[in-house]
């Protein structure tokens, strides 16, 4: 996977923002968001280690692909599909950490890097030698399909941001201005989420 590593970092940020402040709502937020929220939490904090712009141990990507795969199949199970194909999306881009693409020029070693912090290393080498030129990673197909679903996600749940303001200032009338707030941080972490998720897919 490819790009800067301050993008890596970034993407860390705020995914381990979202992710604390949705196990946060899992243990503060109403009794029905609790478990959705819980997901939440635990899939941007997976994002954040995963994203972490740094060389990782070679046995990392299949601890990744075997932990977001298991909570694919779970959400699948449950019938939530949004945290089906969030999990399964994590799983997918960290077997491209390991598994070498056909096209050459490609090596396994090269997968084996955090999903931002590939260009980083290259940049600090000063781009020359024969990784300079690479080739993006994963099955262009299924990497586009997913760019598409997310795309179409954090637009559709952006939308739903904006309404979600004027239902606040209705709730704060009956006293509920506290919970309106959190539901709507709750959303816009969902969309945080669902950027970064564009933006490790971008990096494949």
């Amino acid at each position: 996977m490819h790009g800067p590593a301050w993008v890596g970092w970034l993407l860390v940020l705020l995914c381990a923002a979202a992710g604390t402040y949705c196990l946060w709502r899992a243990h503060t937020g109403p009794a029905a968001q609790r478990g959705e929220a819980r997901g939440e939490g635990l899939m941007a904090l997976g994002m954040a280690a995963m994203a972490w712009p740094v060389a990782p141990p070679s046995w990392s990507p299949w601890l990744f692909t075997a932990v977001f795969g298991a909570a694919g199949l779970w959400a699948l199970a449950r019938r939530h599909l949004h945290h089906a194909v969030g999990a399964l999306a994590m799983a997918y881009m960290a077997l491209t950490m390991v598994i070498p693409s056909q096209q050459p020029g490609h090596t396994g070693q090269m997968n084996q890097m955090s999903p931002i912090g590939h260009l980083g290393q290259m940049d600090q080498a000063g781009g020359t030698g024969p990784m300079a030129h690479t080739v993006p990673g994963g099955v262009p197909l299924l990497t586009g399909l997913l760019l598409v679903y997310f795309t179409g996600y954090v637009l559709a749940a952006g939308v739903r941001l904006v309404p979600a303001a004027g239902a606040g200032a209705v709730e704060a009338s009956a006293g509920g201005a506290v919970a309106a707030a959190g539901a709507g941080v709750l959303r816009a972490c969902r969309v945080a989420m669902g950027i970064g998720m564009l933006a490790m897919l971008l990096a494949l």
